[in-house]
């Protein structure tokens, strides 16, 4: 109801001489909201609930079909000359009431006005699921008599022993995951493999399904009723859901968060028995579900279940942890109010918000859960475009009409013609230009700073990689780690005993042969050619045995420093061919070397309206990682004229810690998901920084100035091309 003070109303002839009452079905139970008493009005065949101050209560209390409207309200004012409703709130109190079928009236005619208003509610409630699509309701049935008729069973959970066993199975779980905490994360990365989404859906499906049961049986053991169960197509995914609606109307505050806990309570402990049973079991059909399930519940009730900006369980809590029903439309409410007030100038409106502390929260909840529901729609809206591309485009026209365009003809329309700017009409259209003409100066106008960020990573101008050319055993190292070397000095020594047997019978079978040519020399029948091909064959294998045996003493390909952080562990073990070792890297030059994608690169061989080019002109930004308040310079850069698809570095892949997406067929992952242009960046000598070989950081271009609505236009397009390729 209305916070207005004003006595009076112009309108008040319309309801003065009505008698109505309370419909007799309405039940009444009081409420405690941050020290204050409210009376809750239930309507129980339409679940639905009124929540009213005590001055209003005290008016509603006494309505009757004996008495009119303006003589009970002049009773009011008798009795409670400090409290009672002015005649303005009186008149929005009763068009609530009205609405909600909560009124009994004299008339006949009051039948088919309530089949009227019932059938009104439902095309409202039709609308607004469909201006939630992504979050479509279907009820199907009505599951309070199976609740009564397991609640004997199930409620005596609600007890010390349900608290104790609970809190044993998590404890478990949580002991078993930390034992087995590799292969739980070694898991995850099988998740979204096609082969594993029917298990992951019907995880889910029973995860979310004993979730629901979870708020009913809660809500069902103090007392409240539950009626509706159905299926939610939670973006085009359908899982179930309940309406526990009825919680409204607890008395006690921990009841209701007990209920909008139930859910959460219920999913962690199905998923701590899923952990027990993943780490007990064999790879398998079993083992693989509980591993989804416990898999969904985390995720779920992180992102989703617990998250108070979301209408999902966590909000209902908070509500009731801050003693503020209706939170969220509250909070919208309060933004509205502060906006006519403060900028239309309307001082009839009346703050919703009766403390600052309230205010603080509505004005916070409001602008942070705003913000939050564009992101996460955002998010939404490309990953359905990522597998349904029309389906996607569908949606985005749906939310834009539904969230950009009817809000946008509403608020004009109330500019134009509502009543409430009648006296500042002029004031509030002129604020609203105003507005506009700040918004689309820096918007559309006003070049602001333009550029854009490239991960990357050092590299030494001359370096080698340390690999071995024969296989061996490490016998030792020749140089420590971290010292100094020049080109063609050892490092380590290898030894070979299969090489060395292969080289004495090579040069064994060498002598034979000599001898045997000398006798046939002797022999003037003899035939020398196949002889001379055998002397040949094995003079060849014995030079490869013997670079083989010289490449044993695996030696620096240039001069700098050797590179090899593992390299006393390895001594004593056998390398096949091929194996790294190390590197030796030159520290009197570095270059840096970033990856950018190509609708970043297109950026870099724009040309402004003069037809000069920009690239050699474009200011080059690099900072390391650890030193970011140092910045490198950068003598010159240049764009490799080539795609590639293969990283500088595994470090800034995916599987590296990176941010740069890696293609899942690469183990190594180092195979980028798109082709990018190589960028290398000559830095200058620095004593600030120290640099090293593979050291990553990220490299900032600035770019010519532009408005930012050109820069998101710019940035969305590239968006849209680089994900489906437009």
């Amino acid at each position: 109801m209305s916070n207005s003070t004003e006595t009076f109303s112009e309108s008040w002839h319309r309801v003065a001489s009505r008698r109505l009452a309370l419909h007799p079905s309405i039940r009444v139970r009081r409420q405690t909201y941050r020290g204050e008493r409210f009376f809750v009005l239930e309507n129980p065949f339409a679940n639905q609930f009124f929540r009213l101050r005590p001055a209003a209560y005290e008016f509603v209390a006494r309505l009757r079909r004996d008495r009119t409207v303006d003589e009970v309200w002049r009773e009011c004012l008798e009795l409670f000359p400090d409290d009672a409703p002015g005649q303005g709130a009186i008149l929005q109190l009763l068009g609530q009431l009205y609405a909600a079928n909560l009124l009994q009236y004299q008339d006949a005619a009051d039948t088919s006005a309530l089949a009227g208003r019932y059938e009104q509610r439902r095309q409202r409630e039709f609308r607004a699921q469909l201006s939630n699509i992504m979050f479509f309701r279907l009820p199907l049935f009505d599951p309070d008599r199976l609740l009564v008729r397991l609640l004997p069973l199930v409620g005596r959970l609600f007890s010390a022993s349900g608290v104790l066993i609970w809190l044993g199975v998590v404890a478990l779980a949580l002991k078993e995951l930390a034992e087995n905490w590799d292969a739980a994360r070694d898991s995850y990365q099988g998740v979204l493999a096609p082969g594993n989404l029917p298990l992951l859906y019907a995880g889910m499906v029973i995860l979310k399904t004993l979730h629901e049961f979870g708020h009913a049986f809660a809500c069902r053991r103090f007392g409240g009723e539950v009626h509706t169960m159905g299926v939610m197509f939670m973006i085009f995914t359908p899982v179930p859901y309940v309406d526990v609606t009825s919680s409204w109307s607890f008395r006690s505050r921990w009841q209701r968060i007990l209920v909008g806990a139930a859910g959460m309570i219920v999913e962690l402990f199905i998923a701590a028995l899923a952990a027990v049973v993943w780490v007990r079991t064999s790879p398998g059909t079993l083992h693989s579900l509980a591993y989804n399930m416990m898999f969904v519940a985390g995720v779920t009730t992180l992102v989703f279940n617990l998250n108070p900006l979301l209408r999902f369980d966590g909000y209902y809590i908070l509500t009731d942890l801050l003693g503020l029903p209706n939170l969220g439309q509250r909070a919208n409410q309060h933004l509205r109010h502060v906006a006519e007030r403060h900028l239309l100038g309307v001082r009839e409106s009346v703050a919703i918000a009766r403390t600052p502390q309230e205010t603080g929260w509505l004005t916070v909840y409001g602008l942070t859960s705003g913000i939050y529901r564009v992101f996460v729609s955002t998010g939404v809206l490309l990953a359905v475009a990522d597998q349904y591309l029309l389906l996607g485009l569908v949606m985005l026209f749906t939310c834009a009409l539904a969230w950009v365009l009817v809000p946008a003809t509403k608020f004009l329309i109330y500019l134009a013609a509502s009543p409430r700017l009648s006296r500042v009409r002029p004031r509030a259209t002129g604020v609203t230009l105003l507005v506009v003409c700040l918004l689309i100066a820096p918007l559309g106008i006003i070049p602001f700073p333009y550029h854009f960020r490239a991960p990357g990573i050092v590299q030494a101008l001359e370096r080698s990689a340390v690999i071995n050319k024969t296989a061996g055993q490490i016998a030792r190292l020749e140089v420590e780690p971290g010292s100094t070397v020049v080109r063609g000095q050892p490092l380590l020594m290898l030894t070979n005993r299969e090489l060395e047997l292969d080289l004495a019978t090579s040069r064994a079978s060498l002598v034979e042969m000599d001898s045997r040519l000398r006798q046939a020399l002797s022999d003037a029948n003899a035939n020398l050619k196949p002889l001379y091909a055998r002397a040949a064959a094995i003079t060849n294998r014995l030079r490869r045995l013997e670079a083989d045996q010289a490449a044993l003493s695996v030696r620096a390909a240039n001069d700098g420093t050797w590179v090899a952080p593992d390299a006393r562990d390895f001594v004593g073990r056998w390398l096949p061919r091929g194996t790294p070792v190390g590197m030796v890297v030159n520290p009197a030059g570095y270059e840096f070397v970033a990856p950018v994608v190509q609708g970043d690169a297109d950026r870099l061989f724009q040309k402004p309206a003069d037809g000069e080019a920009l690239t050699g002109d474009l200011r080059a930004e690099i900072r390391v990682f650890g030193q970011v308040g140092e910045v490198l310079v950068a003598r010159s850069w240049h764009v490799v004229p080539a795609e590639r698809d293969t990283l500088p570095s595994a470090a800034l892949g995916w599987m590296g810690g990176g941010e740069l997406a890696t293609s899942r067929s690469d183990p190594n992952g180092q195979r980028a998901a798109e082709p990018f242009f190589e960028i290398r960046v000559d830095l200058a000598p620095t004593e600030r920084v120290g640099l090293f070989h593979g050291r990553s950081g990220k490299i900032r271009f600035d770019l010519p100035p532009k408005p930012l609505l050109e820069q998101w236009a710019l940035s969305l397009w590239q968006l849209l091309q680089r994900r489906y390729q437009l």
